[in-house]
């Protein structure tokens, strides 16, 4: 069987303290939690550090497997003469055999699957929990209520962890943002020993949306024109959050404008709103039947607008 090395897991010394042990777990527990970790193998890393945790942590089973000896990582060693003797087995026989279990072994007595028992009373907390949640814009402008499920990880007996979905019902208050957290009190890892559940934090964040781009309350969005409607003027339909609006398009608009419609962002939470931009794109048809295409040539004959009259001005 291949030895694992606890300590180095940690990245503590063999002579740490309990409260280093607990210091070094959440920092590392913190950054390879798959729910926040963009390392591919963060959840290897996390387990391979939640079962070192979880034998440190513990005074008892800490001395246990001290007795095993220092080894390299992942050098191949047999069990200790006392396991053996137990259990009768040669040292070809723990080629499949995980250190945990030869710890599980020690403490129930050498009879195997019995359940490790506490070795303290006191009440402890549960841990606090934070997990994003995308949410669409649409859900984000409306606010209410919605279901979201999420994976959070639960403890076994042996203390390591295993990520269980869970769905919950939360309200979404109008005027949240990207990045706002909602607290859901006692929906966190569970106590021990009559300990208080910690807290689940809902990280919101905004889905990309098909049509509006977001900074900050602010919305905006590409608005097509027909060239004739861009000439012209025209009133035009657009969709915004809080339904379709009517935007008068006024003649002489070009390729780049940009339109205000006041209020018509996201909501803040005293009341006021941002704003929605259209940035007004003029397309012109791919393809022009033989009716449209003598149009464009009678308006080409007749227009007296020159487009790139600038050029001779600028290379004087």
């Amino acid at each position: 069987m291949k030895y694992k090395d606890y300590y180095q897991a940690l990245g503590i010394e063999r002579t740490a303290s309990i409260d280093d042990i607990k210091k070094a777990y959440r920092k590392l527990a913190h950054k390879y939690h798959p729910d926040v970790s963009k390392d591919p193998k963060g959840e290897e890393k996390f387990k391979e550090i939640a079962e070192a945790y979880a034998t440190l942590k513990n005074p008892e089973k800490r001395q246990e497997y001290d007795d095993l000896g220092k080894r390299p990582a992942g050098e191949n060693f047999a069990p200790p003469p006392e396991w053996q003797q137990r259990y009768g087995a040669g040292a070809s026989a723990f080629d499949d055999v995980d250190i945990s279990d030869i710890l599980n072994a020690f403490r129930s007595g050498g009879h195997g699957g019995g359940r490790e028992r506490e070795f303290t009373s006191f009440p402890q907390p549960g841990e606090d929990y934070s997990v994003s949640v995308p949410l669409s814009l649409e859900k984000i402008y409306s606010g209410g209520e919605t279901d979201v499920a999420v994976e959070v990880p639960e403890y076994d007996e042996n203390g390591l962890p295993h990520r269980v979905s869970h769905t919950f019902r939360v309200n979404i208050p109008k005027g949240a943002m990207s990045g706002q957290r909602l607290r859901l009190a006692g929906k966190g890892g569970p106590g021990r020993n009559g300990g208080k559940s910690g807290d689940l934090y809902i990280v919101l964040t905004i889905a990309p949306h098909p049509l509006y781009r977001i900074s900050e309350r602010d919305l905006y969005f590409d608005l097509s024109l027909t060239p004739w409607e861009a000439a012209l003027g025209a009133a035009v339909e657009i969709p915004t959050l809080g339904g379709d609006v009517e935007l008068n398009i006024k003649p002489g608009t070009s390729s780049g404008q940009r339109l205000r419609l006041a209020g018509r962002g996201l909501r803040s939470p005293d009341g006021g709103a941002g704003d929605l931009y259209a940035t007004v794109q003029i397309m012109v048809p791919k393809k022009v039947s033989e009716r449209e295409k003598e149009l464009y040539e009678q308006l080409a004959v007749a227009s007296d607008f020159k487009v790139r009259e600038h050029f001779k001005k600028e290379a004087k």
